[in-house]
């Protein structure tokens, strides 16, 4: 237990965010695993489901509760289902081969 008087507030202050923070981060985790079971069922839903797990995330993360770049990869992750829901395709093969870049043409000594 704290005996400075400002750590004894920073401790009330912490644990109130922590309870705030826990009903944010639930929520936005309630409706990944809903629309993730929507789209593994195939639901006609699936797609406002998705969306609801998008507005939660984008929340969490306005909020600080998660990092942005949490919440960007999460939402990625569930477009990329759903696109491939879309065009009848499973996830991985949905992802088309990188092409790679010729390598650079070297001049040749003739050209100088």
């Amino acid at each position: 237990m704290a005996n400075i008087k400002s750590q004894i507030k920073r401790n009330r202050q912490n644990e109130n965010r922590r309870l705030r923070n826990r009903n944010i981060r639930g929520a936005a985790r309630t409706a990944v695993s809903q629309a993730r079971a929507a789209l593994e069922a195939n639901e006609p839903e699936t797609k406002a489901a998705i969306l609801k797990a998008i507005s939660a995330l984008d929340k969490a993360a306005e909020k600080g509760v998660i990092h942005k770049n949490n919440a960007a990869r999460r939402k990625g992750r569930l477009m990329k289902k759903l696109a491939a829901i879309g065009t009848g395709t499973s996830a991985p093969e949905a992802k088309p081969a990188k092409a790679k870049k010729a390598a650079p043409r070297r001049r040749s000594n003739a050209s100088k």
